[in-house]
């Protein structure tokens, strides 16, 4: 995702603010201190840079503040999963107060109570002045359960930071516990199959066609949806869908 990439640069782009020559040693900042600026940064990033009505991440922030005007209000599902926990990082760092991330946590859960779902899962993008989707490609204009695997490991956090808080903080994990129940992880077997599917159109039913095995990054599908309280997909779909019956410790090709 873009918003990935943004972050790697800028992480880069700080490293290389960092470096002395052997000779500046006593100048390098503590261990610390990295720490908390890589954090400011990185939360600054989805908190001044959020889209303002779903304070969700935007899918694209160029370097001069413009938007170009076929990316306004498009915001990510999973680059905001990685922005809410970044902005969870800055709540608990004080650099905003509690009050304050609340209410930015509280506003991003009522945009996702009303924003176009499919069977639980979320599209790839949104319109974020509407919640409408943003079709990411033509028969991809519905569930992506991928985006919204990494989007519901960022809302869960939240959930396990409040569950315990002020009667509002308790109050939006309970809220953020139904949009986690109401995945339908199962109906992303396509027809019962010991795999998960990617994609999900109203329109294009499964064209997208894409059955997800390992390795690869979308390991937290797969633990999310046997996790499940709900919906939790069997033992074999992991086994056989993600590990391909073992298949997966070896180089090899998938067939399907």
């Amino acid at each position: 995702m873009k918003t990935q990439y943004s972050l790697l640069l800028l992480l880069l782009l700080l490293g290389f603010t960092q470096c002395k020559s052997p000779a500046a040693k006593p100048d390098r900042i503590s261990d610390e201190a990295l720490m908390d600026t890589l954090q400011r940064r990185t939360f600054n990033y989805f908190w001044e840079g959020a889209e303002p009505n779903s304070g969700l991440a935007c899918e694209r922030i160029h370097i001069d503040g413009i938007y170009p005007e076929d990316d306004q209000n498009v915001v990510t599902t999973g680059g905001s999963g990685f922005g809410i926990m970044a902005v969870l990082a800055g709540i608990d760092r004080g650099y905003v107060t509690r009050e304050e991330g609340l209410a930015r946590m509280e506003r991003i859960v009522s945009f996702l109570e009303t924003a176009d779902r499919f069977h639980g899962a979320y599209p790839h993008w949104w319109f974020g002045d509407t919640g409408r989707v943003k079709p990411f490609g033509q028969k991809d204009n519905g569930g992506d359960l991928v985006e919204t695997a990494f989007l519901m490991q960022g809302l869960l956090a939240v959930h396990q930071y409040y569950i315990n808080g002020s009667p509002a903080e308790q109050a939006l994990a309970g809220r953020i516990d139904t949009l986690w129940r109401e995945v339908d992880w199962n109906f992303y077997r396509r027809n019962d199959q010991n795999v998960l599917y990617w994609h999900w159109s109203p329109e294009y039913g499964w064209e997208m066609n894409f059955p997800v095995h390992g390795y690869n990054e979308c390991l937290i599908m797969y633990i999310l949806a046997a996790a499940s309280p709900t919906h939790s997909i069997p033992a074999t779909v992991y086994h056989e869908g993600w590990a391909e019956k073992g298949a997966i410790i070896d180089p090899h090709k998938v067939e399907d």
